[in-house]
């Protein structure tokens, strides 16, 4: 299999003013010394990994997550973008984008982001019903997502996402209609509609994995999956991941590193990196990673991981592959880990052409996998789980 070099880089800025009930990020409610002090950090990560595996080809995508990265001064962001530009060549026309969480952002801060080069806007809304972003702990209201959106539009950002949740405590179908529609009327270029996962640990893991309070059926959250697939595409959305629409030409370019199992710079507090077939964690606690950052300053030593097998690259490629429409090339499979483990693969896939949930559609001398929507999506985590058992 020919190298790939990386081509994006994901940051990880921790920060929250308070931990959603639905959360299990790597995030801290730090303060402003914190803050400083985990910039200074991540900009010395910058320049230790460059020195241990540096650069081949610009990058294309800068991603800064979180956490809410917009709790950090433009200042800030503009030390760790100038130091990104020291260390590493950024494509001209590079997707750069930041997440944010409304009532987080100003028109101020908003342009001061676009001065730096920031294209993109990612911007947490989840619902629109001021009750329902109570019931999972949200620390912004409705109005400060017009509010954020009216600043996103006037601070000249052509490219923005809106972030749904489905399936909430107590949300109707109604409810979740209404979410659409209204971030519809918003104009986002990006839309990412999320069904609630109910993490061990979280606030929401301790109050309902004991079953002492009642979720949306699962019947339930499957009728919100099918009316966002019906909704957004009418709306001139194209579904093109398994949770992710887009207008024309808006597909998140840097999430599309992730899905086509492409390699990738990944620095900060719980970040993870993916680069000569090494998935490389950071520490998730902020006392542990910035004291393996002063380790690796002083001694040299950085993050290591096992070299990923030519089986489990499959694996990790069919898994995030299939959670696109346009779905995956054989050939290509076939060229990077060999005809007979891919043959294995579409053995196991066979008995879900009966099903209508996969398909394999000969196209110029090739043979593209794909899962069929809504229902292949739906139900992927048992084709993933066969795979898995089975490859």
């Amino acid at each position: 299999m020919s190298q790939i070099f990386p081509k994006s880089l994901y940051l990880h800025v921790p920060f929250c003013k308070r931990r959603c009930f639905y959360c299990d990020f790597a995030i801290t409610t730090g303060g402003e010394n914190l803050k400083q002090q985990y910039v200074d950090v991540l900009c010395q990560e910058i320049a230790l990994t460059v020195a241990e595996i540096p650069p081949i080809e610009p990058l294309q995508t800068i991603f800064f997550g979180g956490g809410t990265p917009s709790l950090l001064s433009v200042k800030q962001l503009e030390q760790i973008l100038q130091t990104i530009t020291k260390y590493f060549a950024i494509a001209s026309n590079a997707e750069i984008s930041l997440e944010a969480n409304a009532g987080t952002v100003s028109l101020e801060t908003l342009q001061g982001y676009r001065s730096l080069g920031i294209n993109r806007i990612s911007l947490g809304a989840q619902a629109f019903q001021q009750e329902l972003l109570d019931v999972c702990g949200r620390g912004h209201s409705v109005a400060e997502i017009y509010e954020a959106v009216d600043a996103i539009q006037k601070a000249g950002f052509e490219n923005f996402s809106l972030d749904l949740i489905s399936g909430l405590p107590h949300q109707t179908m109604t409810d979740w209609q209404d979410s659409i529609e209204k971030a519809i009327a918003l104009q986002p270029t990006h839309l990412s509609v999320y069904d609630l996962t109910i993490e061990e640990g979280t606030a929401f893991g301790k109050r309902y994995q004991a079953g002492d309070q009642p979720l949306p059926t699962e019947d339930h959250t499957v009728a919100m999956y099918i009316a966002a697939h019906e909704l957004l595409p009418a709306a001139g959305y194209e579904h093109y991941e398994i949770s992710n629409y887009a207008q024309s030409g808006y597909q998140a370019q840097h999430n599309l590193t992730y899905w086509h199992n492409q390699p990738f710079y990944g620095m900060g507090m719980g970040a993870t990196s993916y680069i000569n077939r090494q998935r490389i964690d950071r520490p998730r606690k902020m006392r542990e990673y910035l004291d393996a950052i002063a380790q690796w300053q002083s001694s040299g030593i950085s993050f290591t991981a096992p070299v990923i097998d030519d089986r489990e690259e499959l694996m990790d490629t069919l898994m995030q592959g299939l959670r696109l429409a346009e779905g995956l090339s054989l050939k290509s499979l076939q060229s990077n880990y060999g005809i007979e483990l891919c043959d294995r693969a579409l053995q196991i896939l066979y008995p879900y052409q009966a099903k209508k949930w996969v398909k394999l559609l000969e196209q110029s001398n090739d043979l593209r996998i794909m899962l069929i929507p809504p229902d292949g999506w739906l139900f992927s985590n048992i084709i993933i789980a066969d795979l898995y058992e089975h490859l």
